[in-house]
């Protein structure tokens, strides 16, 4: 196993293989490693695409790292092998068959013209749980196209209903299709392990890119599966409920979210509007004279400081906030507290500070499954020390 003991955590004993590249299959490998699981980062010589993904990077000469790279890979080891190599071959299928879930982003057959379809795989390991992540999916008249994450926030609809107009369709600001569709992996994963428990069969499982755009359309969806209404970008404000969204303040702009009529209620009592006022007097009427009530407030606001309004709408019990830069963000005690920024000892870079895993239990105070954190692993760092668990020479083959 690793140098972190990590047996009696929720996935301990849980072997993960990841072959995947950039960012979806990397992210639900990563995943499952912050709950405990032990996951072998199989690379190229060449090693992950986004080892190469700057600026900004850290270090100098042979160990410049990018940090892109470090958002996706902690909990992992780092191997390399060439699978079109006899011997790596040979290595791989050893990884296999001792293995409970193998991870790929590969396209549509790639995987196969290197001889490891999942039909092999399976004959390797019947138990095994074999996570294939596409861009459009495995199937249907695109599954050959390739999928990066903008890509895919165009055709999945994401980009149209996103940005301050319909003649600016804008991408959100994080690769939100990559790290979507490896949530739903690990999801998925995480199902059929459970299900293994009960049948002692491994299975596939298959996500994408595209089924991760749509699925989180929500609303939106069934604003036109139902309700047949194109959605449009609606800026930074709710198209289906006012007042939600961004306000101007005298020094800077403030986020507000009324989400039901008592909200209404408080929130025009405590800034001075009158909550009888007929024009008003339903959300439905507030979204149709969005434009008109936004001006009275931001009237309002602009009297006084951004502080000021969140002080009065906090005391009113209305949901409000500022909107902060990603150094606030991590600066901030609350953020903190939640266990959403680790560190770990890097090989080559030191001590690193890193975002830190999503999830936390009841009887661990620790961000995600584990009590410590493995840091995000140089290329074809473990090549020794995994070849010595399997009984190969340890030979560094960097």
């Amino acid at each position: 196993m690793t140098s972190v003991d990590v047996d009696d955590s929720p996935l301990g004993g849980v072997l993960v293989l990841d072959l995947s590249r950039a960012l979806a299959g990397p992210q639900a490998a990563m995943m499952l490693g912050d709950m405990g699981a032990r996951v072998v980062k199989i690379e190229r010589p060449t090693g992950d695409d986004s080892r190469g993904w700057g600026p900004p990077f850290v270090g100098e000469g042979e160990d410049v790292e990018s940090t892109y790279f470090f958002c996706a890979n902690r909990n992992k080891e780092s191997i390399t092998l060439d699978l079109k190599d006899e011997r790596d071959g040979e290595i791989f299928r050893r990884l296999v068959q001792r293995a409970d879930v193998v991870i790929e982003n590969f396209r549509t057959g790639v995987l196969d013209r290197l001889g490891f379809s999942t039909t092999r795989l399976h004959e390797l390991n019947p138990a095994l749980i074999i996570l294939s992540i596409t861009g459009f999916g495995h199937d249907g008249p695109d599954s050959a196209r390739p999928g990066y994450d903008q890509i895919l926030q165009g055709e999945g609809g994401l980009m149209s209903v996103t940005g301050p107009d319909a003649d600016e369709p804008t991408k959100v600001g994080v690769p939100i299709a990559d790290l979507l569709a490896g949530m739903n992996g690990a999801y998925g994963v995480l199902t059929a392990l459970y299900e293994r428990e009960r049948t002692g069969k491994g299975r596939v499982v298959r996500t994408s890119l595209l089924a991760a755009v749509v699925g989180a359309h929500a609303f939106q969806g069934t604003r036109w599966t139902v309700g047949r209404e194109v959605p449009a970008t609606s800026g930074s404000h709710h198209p289906a409920i006012s007042p939600y969204g961004l306000f101007r303040t005298a020094s800077a702009p403030i986020q507000v979210a009324c989400g039901s009529e008592s909200l209404w209620r408080a929130f025009a009592t405590a800034v001075g509007l009158d909550p009888a006022d007929r024009r008003f007097e339903l959300n439905q009427h507030r979204v149709e004279l969005r434009a008109e009530l936004t001006d009275e407030i931001e009237a309002i606001f602009g009297e006084r400081p951004a502080e000021h309004w969140l002080e009065v709408l906090t005391a009113a019990g209305v949901p409000s906030g500022m909107v902060r830069s990603l150094d606030e963000v991590y600066k901030w005690d609350q953020t903190i507290s939640q266990g959403l920024l680790i560190e770990v000892d890097h090989a080559t870079q030191g001590t690193l500070s890193l975002p830190g895993p999503t999830i936390r239990f009841d009887d661990n105070s620790h961000a995600g499954g584990r009590r410590t954190h493995l840091p995000p692993p140089t290329l074809g760092q473990h090549n020794s020390s995994v070849r010595s668990w399997l009984g190969e020479p340890s030979a560094d083959r960097r």
